[in-house]
């Protein structure tokens, strides 16, 4: 590489650890990288992020060559400031559940499961569920009132860590950007505005919030100078890390298994399957998750002994609809349908169907009906999709990738692995150091597509067996 080429750095501060890239900001070409873990649990001090990312920083070489830096993070977790810009208590993360009788609460106060759901999705494209900002702000003020009273200012995670590299400790440089904004409850996508009535109404007061800075702009500066970017919620860090553009569904199959896609118009769903975010770039994220994913596909392997690869290997030795055999993969209930109290079910178990390999192609089917479902949901709020990004660590399975585009009708591209989500971070701190109107393309190699014949019959028996779980009272 050229001694000469312009650094930029790109940092992924998720829940489990923070991931440093330094790329060439012209070609995107991967210089060096680093990596730090974070504690455990779902209320951490966002101290421990910033000594994770001081160590993350210098296992990728430092940043004094680096012209700017951009922040992809976890996205919902409530940080509170005091006056002082002092964390009031530790963050409360998106996987924290103590949160959802207060999400619970928040919907029926503007009508009911119904009417509140679609004044919640008109208001600000989300309908409360725990994970959101303000479902934690409303039980920080019901249970904590002492720690509510003292909140000065409440940001998001990447929000505070880009307030640190600052050096600031003025509440008024606090910044975010759309995508993480709108993963709040209190900000609305459509509009661009805060709902600082929502915010009231959550709270009970409105602390100062940062300011929302537009996609590709400059939220700030470190001491020694180097552009910071403004920064962005992890899917819409990860789809910036992709290319994806309009049309694009990224899929990404993790503990949980999320379906996001990018359009140019805002979504509404007043059920909440469908979060209406937005990207990174200026257009919209409508996202979809589900609870079961990978750890379908491990629970199948541990019920049948095998690692992985045996596994997609007795997969592929199945047919297309392991021969009626249908697994609902509802192992720890689910979120899309919502069906917290479900369990996973096993239908048309029969003497031929009993075998090894037709359960690990049922196995794998399931998990991908579920993510289909997730699919129709994305389509059904006026998505057209043209391919899917298909990213985790599943995707390297022979299975996950066949099946993945028998089920889901629709071209599959799987990209090499990668940390897409400061992938992202880093294309976006190239956007802010250049000015450009637009973010630089970087090309990038080993892509493979998938395409087959969509197999529909394996997609009506599963609705099949999963509408046996929406008939059963709750």
């Amino acid at each position: 590489m050229n001694s000469g080429a312009r650094l930029v750095a790109g940092i992924d501060s998720s829940t489990q650890s923070c991931k440093v890239v330094v790329r060439d900001a012209a070609t995107g070409a991967l210089v060096r990288q680093g990596r730090a873990s974070h504690p455990e649990g779902t209320e951490v001090h966002p101290d421990h992020w910033w000594t994770a990312l001081n160590q993350a920083v210098e296992a990728a070489g430092g940043l004094d060559d680096v012209a700017a830096v951009s922040i992809g993070g976890q996205q919902h977790g409530m940080v509170c400031l005091d006056e002082s810009g002092s964390v009031v208590r530790p963050a409360l993360l998106w996987n924290d559940t103590r949160s959802a009788p207060a999400a619970r609460d928040l919907v029926d106060e503007l009508g009911g499961p119904d009417a509140g759901g679609r004044a919640w999705a008109e208001a600000v494209g989300v309908v409360p569920v725990a994970s959101f900002t303000v479902t934690k702000l409303r039980w920080l003020a019901e249970h904590e009132p002492e720690h509510a009273r003292r909140t000065a200012a409440v940001c998001l995670p990447h929000d505070w860590l880009t307030w640190r590299l600052s050096g600031s400790t003025d509440l008024a440089d606090l910044t975010t950007d759309r995508s993480d904004a709108s993963g709040t409850g209190y900000w609305s996508a459509a509009t661009g505005d805060y709902r600082t009535d929502l915010l009231q109404r959550a709270f009970g007061s409105v602390p100062h919030l940062p300011r929302v800075v537009a996609p590709g702009a400059v939220a700030g500066t470190t001491r020694d100078g180097t552009v910071l970017g403004a920064g962005a919620g992890d899917n819409a860090a990860a789809a910036l890390g992709l290319g994806a553009g309009e049309g694009d569904v990224v899929v990404s199959i993790g503990t949980s298994g999320v379906v996001t896609a990018v359009t140019s118009t805002p979504t509404v769903d007043p059920s909440g399957a469908v979060a209406g975010f937005a990207d990174a770039t200026g257009l919209f994220l409508p996202l979809v998750a589900t609870l079961n994913a990978a750890r379908v596909l491990d629970a199948a392997a541990r019920l049948l002994d095998v690692d992985h690869a045996a596994l997609s290997a007795l997969a592929m030795a199945a047919p297309s609809g392991a021969g009626g055999l249908v697994l609902v993969p509802y192992l720890e209930g689910e979120r899309t349908p919502n069906l917290p109290d479900a369990t996973g079910s096993l239908h048309g178990l029969t003497l031929a169907t009993a075998t090894r390999p037709m359960l690990a192609r049922a196995a794998v089917e399931g998990l991908f009906c579920g993510l289909a479902d997730g699919l129709d949901a994305v389509v059904a709020a006026g998505v057209d999709p043209s391919r899917v990004l298909l990213v985790g660590g599943a995707a390297a399975s022979d299975a996950v990738r066949t099946v993945a585009a028998e089920v889901l009708g629709v071209p599959v591209d799987v990209p090499p692995p990668g940390e897409y989500v400061a992938d992202g971070a880093a294309r976006q701190a190239a956007w802010a150091e250049s000015g450009a109107d637009a973010p630089p393309v970087w090309e990038r190699e080993g892509t493979r597509r998938y395409e087959a014949e969509p197999v529909p019959h394996v997609r009506a028996r599963y609705a099949a067996a999963r509408d046996k779980h929406l008939e059963r009272p709750v």
